[in-house]
């Protein structure tokens, strides 16, 4: 790893070579929340985040150099050592897709349209922020809502309650910390569209972060059954964390609203799905679920809709 340029007159810089393609915009679209994220920009050329680490904020700008066949990366804040350090894992060039390759060769159900899609979209990975408590506020906020309704809350609550992203982006903004979301009282979070039983979840997860954030470094197993262990945490919330923060190739967001339609339809040619129907028919790729439904989202397949549509209940208005 090369580095360059001392802090803070100019940024640190490495290199990362790919042994495999990697389509950076579809693979950390997992992160951002919303085309106007303040913490994640995906742009032509560059990928932009800004991110709270073990050793402090930082904000990271990424570039795919194809000629080069590498990803370059330059990083700026008291964290920016720590993001270089874990370049590779945060874009998936650390994503053992041998499991799924396996899976595949067998030849389950739906096998053909999953191959698909795995050949359409080979740079597809699955990314490990290690940023436990980030990816969980997200989540939280996108429980009983659209996601248009929590890409908005995330906006407003970042902007709100987080700080400017060290770096040269001027929009960009720091996810809020732990003891600024753990002391914002829930009904003050009402303003951005949140009412109490997802601010106090947030709230009991910020005050649970130090032991939210040692879930990266244990067994997944064990992972899933800290992040549920703090109340108001389902199974649908710790799949989402799972999968963005940990890496977690098998993470199944169950309850999701679209998400058994989509795979009922993809998988067995049936236009409505249940959360039982979804996961019997992903049993066959168990160890890669999380990966196949990436696959299914990423290339925007969904059911035949019936019906006119229901208008949205905003809970701002509650």
């Amino acid at each position: 790893m090369s580095r360059a340029g001392p802090e803070p007159a100019g940024p640190l810089e490495t290199s990362l070579r790919l042994t495999a393609p990697i389509d950076l915009g579809r693979t950390l679209s997992l992160l951002r929340h919303g085309a106007a994220d303040p913490c994640v920009e995906l742009g032509d050329r560059f990928t932009w985040r800004a991110t709270r680490t073990p050793e402090g904020p930082a904000t990271q700008a990424i570039l795919a150099d194809r000629s080069a066949g590498a990803l370059r990366c330059w990083a700026w804040g008291p964290g920016a050592s720590w993001v270089l350090d874990h370049l590779g894992a945060l874009v998936g060039a650390d994503d053992d897709q041998d499991g799924f390759a396996t899976l595949l060769a067998a030849r389950p159900p739906g096998w053909q349209v999953v191959a698909r899609l795995a050949r359409r979209h080979p740079g597809l990975r699955v990314p490990r922020t290690s940023a436990v408590l980030e990816s969980t506020v997200p989540a939280v906020l996108g429980q009983r809502v659209t996601s248009l309704e929590a890409a908005r809350s995330h906006r407003e609550l970042t902007a709100a309650l987080g700080e400017p992203a060290p770096g040269p982006r001027r929009r960009m903004r720091l996810p809020p910390s732990a003891e600024r979301l753990a002391a914002t009282p829930s009904w003050a979070m009402h303003r951005f569209g949140i009412e109490r039983h997802r601010a106090e979840t947030i709230a009991r997860a910020a005050r649970a972060a130090t032991r939210l954030e040692e879930a990266s470094g244990l067994p997944l197993a064990d992972a899933r059954r800290r992040l549920r262990s703090v109340p108001g945490l389902g199974a649908w919330s710790a799949a989402e964390v799972a999968l963005a923060a940990l890496g977690d190739p098998d993470a199944v967001s169950v309850g999701d609203f679209h998400l058994p339609n989509q795979v009922a339809w993809a998988l067995a040619g049936i236009p409505r799905g249940d959360d039982r129907l979804m996961l019997e028919l992903l049993e066959p790729w168990r160890g890669q679920r999380g990966r196949v439904l990436r696959l299914l989202v990423t290339s925007g397949a969904t059911a035949p809709r019936f019906g006119p549509k229901q208008p949205i209940a905003s809970l701002r208005s509650m």
